[in-house]
């Protein structure tokens, strides 16, 4: 069967799910157009702080209302809202839409640290509401193969994992240089992908043992500082012997816009997914049998918007809470360990 869920065909019983959309920006209405585009929801709702924002929304969803904030959202007939709002209020508009009885499909991080990660997860196990994190790269055709090889012990057992991801450009709003709204710099900007990819394709096994090194322009930071870290790295060492390496940054000098990738390296095998010629959006997938190496995936591929998709279409087929959902909170522990021991 194909894992890729936008080639998943609708069930019978799929009708699209009735959603409100906090947040418009770019990635909103990124999301916005992908979930529109699969047929897997319809826009009833849209609001955002900025009119002009909401206006360009609107060009998506003429028939959609446009409300004032999220209490007139939800006063709107929904399945479930999209969140893409500044990451310091995403807890708590999560939480308060759950308890309004809708699911909610919410960007990273779902919270600023594993409390309030937590504190939503628990919100939507007691409101029996389906609750969703956009974690892109798990849907990426590369990783869905790489983490099949794993699970299959195709590469025997997993011993190393490297991952970076550098952004050669860094954030364009201010609030992710402020450490009270974003949580943290570029580990809770680009290092939650890493960390929840090695996790994720390896069952989130417990880490034992956390090292991390955080910079500011150059120079070794605390957390305890006020600055918001640039470049990152970090070792986690996981219960089953597994070493994982990360390194992130932004505005890091690496000759290109973006160094993405996840190597994977066992007993009896390797596999890789790697961006291509500096691109945010093209990887390639690797096997490696020594030094053969087999492409699993090319460029191009639509895989931006999967997350979303996946999640309206499991709200259309009538999907409450999904335990799963406490894989969000292990990841968010990492982080909260990558901090605490810097």
């Amino acid at each position: 069967m194909n894992e890729l869920v936008s080639e998943r065909a609708f069930s019978a019983a799929t009708r699209p799910a009735r959603l409100g959309f906090l947040g418009v920006g770019w990635i909103g209405r990124h999301r916005m157009e992908a979930i529109l585009s699969s047929g897997a929801g319809q826009a009833v709702a849209i609001a955002d702080a900025s009119r002009e924002m909401a206006e360009e929304a609107s060009k998506l969803a003429p028939d959609a209302a446009v409300a004032s904030g999220l209490e007139e959202l939800l006063r709107h007939d929904l399945d479930g809202v999209v969140i893409a709002t500044p990451s310091a209020q995403h807890a708590e508009q999560s939480i308060q839409v759950l308890e309004a009885g809708k699911a909610v499909f919410c960007q990273k991080p779902l919270g600023r640290d594993a409390g309030e990660v937590e504190a939503v997860v628990t919100a939507a196990r007691r409101a029996d509401r389906l609750l969703g994190v956009d974690l892109s790269y798990r849907h990426t055709g590369g990783m869905r193969r790489i983490r099949r090889l794993i699970q299959n012990a195709e590469l025997g057992h997993i011993y190393a994992v490297d991952l970076v991801f550098h952004n050669a450009y860094g954030p364009d709003k201010d609030w992710f240089y402020d450490k009270a709204r974003s949580g943290g710099g570029c580990v809770m900007d680009l290092g939650i992908h890493l960390a929840d990819l090695a996790l994720w394709a390896l069952d989130f096994p417990r880490i034992d043992k956390v090292d991390s090194q955080l910079f500011h322009q150059g120079q070794p930071i605390a957390t305890t500082s006020d600055r918001v870290e640039d470049f990152a790295t970090v070792t986690m060492q996981l219960e089953t012997g597994t070493v994982v390496r990360l390194t992130c940054s932004w505005r890091l000098q690496a000759g290109c816009d973006a160094v993405i990738g996840a190597s994977f390296y066992g007993t009896d095998g390797g596999a890789a997914m790697r961006n291509v010629n500096g691109s945010f959006y093209d990887f390639t997938a690797e096997r490696f049998r020594g030094t053969a190496r087999e492409v699993l995936v090319e460029p191009p591929e639509d895989w931006g918007g999967r997350a979303a998709i996946d999640w309206a279409r499991r709200l259309g087929d009538g999907a409450c809470f999904d335990p799963a959902a406490g894989e969000y909170l292990a990841t968010a522990e990492a982080l909260d360990r990558i901090y605490r021991v810097a």
